[in-house]
C-alpha cells in the first residue's frame, strides 16, 4: 500500500511538469531545422544512416504484434510501415507532411491525421517509435490514445533512452559530430530541444494509465540502464 501510494504521488508530481515549455531556438538553427529534420529523418548522410540502422531494433520489435486496424502516432517518413503485415487498415498522426508526402508508402495508408484529436476511429494496435520524447503534453496524447484503443487492444512505444548515458554518449559521437561539421552549431541544443520528456517520465506516465506487459531494452551496447539506446514498452489496458 506504501509503495503504491509513493507511486501515485510521484505520478501527481509529474504531472505539474506538463504541458511543458520548449527552450526558444535561436535564428541560426531555426533557419537550418526543417532541412536538418528531413535529412535526420529520411538517413542521408553516414551518421544518420548508421542511427537508422540502429532504430531498426524498435521498428521490429513493434512489428511482433499484429494488428488489423492500425494507428501509428508519429508516423514521420513511413518508414516504419514495411515491417508490418496482415493489417486491413493503417492510419497515421503527423503533422509534418513534408516528411510523408513523398513517401513511396503513402498509398497503404487510409487515413492522415494532423493530430490525435482528430481521430475518431478505434484500433486493435495503435503505437508509437520515437516519437513520445518529443511531446510537450505526452499525459493527454497517452490518454487520448487509451481513449482509441479497443478493449483488448495492444499500445506500443519505442524510444530513445533519453536520459540515460549510452543514449546521450550515442548520439555525440554520431549526429553530434557531423551536425558540427556541417553547420558549426551544438547538436545538444537541437536535442534539449526536441527530447523534452525522458524515458522515466515516459515510464511512469505509462504505467499509471495502462498494465504494461512488456518492457525491453536494446542490446547495445548492453541491455541495462544507462548501457542500453532504446527501449520498447508494450501496454495493455487496465
Amino acid at each position: 500500500m506504501i509503495k503504491k501510494d509513493k507511486s501515485v504521488e510521484k505520478y501527481r508530481n509529474l504531472l505539474k511538469k506538463f504541458p511543458k515549455e520548449r527552450p526558444t531556438l535561436s535564428k541560426e538553427y531555426k533557419d537550418i531545422y526543417d532541412r536538418h529534420y528531413i535529412t535526420n529523418r529520411g538517413g542521408s548522410g553516414f551518421a544518420n544512416l548508421l542511427s537508422q540502422k540502429m532504430e531498426s531494433w524498435m521498428h521490429k520489435k513493434t512489428s511482433c504484434v499484429i494488428g488489423k486496424d492500425i494507428l501509428e502516432l508519429g508516423a514521420g517518413n513511413l518508414n516504419h510501415i514495411k515491417y508490418e503485415r496482415s493489417f486491413d487498415n493503417y492510419d497515421i498522426v503527423e503533422p509534418f507532411s513534408n516528411l510523408y508526402k513523398n513517401s513511396t508508402s503513402l498509398h497503404s495508408v487510409r487515413n492522415i491525421f494532423s493530430s490525435l484529436d482528430e481521430v475518431k476511429n478505434r484500433y486493435d494496435k495503435i503505437f508509437s517509435i520515437a516519437t513520445c520524447e518529443h511531446l510537450v503534453d505526452l499525459p493527454k496524447e497517452i490518454i487520448l490514445c487509451k481513449n482509441l484503443l479497443k478493449e483488448n487492444g495492444t499500445f506500443q512505444v519505442a524510444i530513445p533512452c533519453e536520459g540515460e548515458f549510452a543514449f546521450k554518449l550515442g548520439w555525440m559521437l554520431t549526429t553530434g559530430i557531423s551536425f558540427k561539421f556541417k553547420y558549426n552549431l551544438n547538436y545538444s541544443t537541437l536535442m534539449k530541444y526536441e527530447h523534452v520528456n525522458t524515458i522515466s517520465e515516459i515510464y511512469t506516465v505509462l504505467e499509471n494509465n495502462f498494465r504494461i506487459v512488456k518492457f525491453k531494452r536494446s542490446p547495445f551496447i548492453l541491455p541495462l540502464k544507462n548501457l542500453s539506446f532504446y527501449a520498447y514498452i508494450e501496454c495493455k489496458l487496465n
